[in-house]
């Protein structure tokens, strides 16, 4: 489909998502929910690429939903999924927000300034986020005399803890990359000239070095995890082990090592 509210570019094997609403602080409405999906979802089946950018135009990551898209029937936006139910897959990975979990391969947010709200909501179901040191991230729903909406209270707890989540939740209070970065809620807080350059040197080494069926594998294992026991971590990863042992990416990764030259991984197959 042809995008007005996002920009798609593909480079060096990366799929680079950016909202593009800049004059409105990339602030999420349904059309950019559409399209980041379908984004989201092409980058994922396309074989050229192994690893998806996500961030924002201009100062912000996304300052939260656009209010001048609010109202209706709010009932409705829980109870009607936007997009087909796909049974081979877990519910939980097909809400509004939660579906980068699903896409088969990394999802790395860079935030790039202001997240707020729904715009957090989104980086926290990413599988890697970046943000620069002066960027704002704030909940701000009990500001708003809203609540915790679509999974923020669950994914919030996953990446950060009980006590850091209710600190966020209740006070709705503004921090800044680096504070994001000590509570474990961001992987990484650089100073914002250097966002870019650090996000996509990570994202090139994913690209070149990794093997993109290794790192779908890890990537669902890793998602399971919240559901699953460890008897049951354990007995999953052992039914790929065979595979993996024996498959063409081992022997790639072998020999790359032992001639000392970068490794040439096929493209994933699934």
């Amino acid at each position: 489909m042809s995008y007005e509210s996002i920009l798609y570019e593909i480079k060096d094997r990366i799929a680079t998502i950016t909202i593009n609403r800049p004059d409105q602080l990339n602030s999420w409405n349904d059309q950019v929910a559409t399209e980041v999906y379908d984004a989201m979802q092409a980058a994922g089946a396309d074989p050229g690429v192994r690893v998806i950018v996500f961030t924002g135009a201009g100062k912000a990551f996304c300052a939260g939903g656009d209010i001048n898209s609010f109202g209706g029937d709010p009932n409705g936006l829980m109870t009607k999924l936007p997009r087909p139910f796909d049974m081979r897959k877990r519910a939980d990975w097909q809400t509004r927000c939660s579906y980068y979990p699903a896409i088969p391969k990394p999802v790395i947010a860079m935030l790039n300034g202001a997240t707020v709200g729904i715009g957090l909501i989104h980086a926290l179901f990413c599988d890697i986020r970046f943000a620069a040191q002066d960027a704002t991230i704030t909940t701000a729903f009990a500001r708003r005399g809203l609540t915790a909406e679509y999974g923020m209270a669950w994914i919030l707890e996953h990446h950060v803890g009980q006590a850091h989540a209710l600190d966020l939740l209740l006070s709705g209070r503004k921090i800044k990359g680096r504070e994001a970065e000590r509570m474990g809620l961001v992987n990484l807080a650089v100073p914002a000239d250097e966002l870019v350059a650090h996000t996509y040197a990570y994202a090139r080494d994913l690209a070149q070095n990794c093997s993109p069926r290794s790192m779908r594998i890890m990537k669902q294992q890793l998602w399971e995890v919240p559901f699953q026991t460890c008897h049951e971590a354990v007995m999953s990863a052992g039914l790929d082990m065979p595979i993996a042992n024996q498959g063409e990416d081992y022997k790639e990764g072998i020999a790359s090592f032992m001639e000392k030259r970068p490794p040439q991984f096929p493209d994933d197959k699934f």
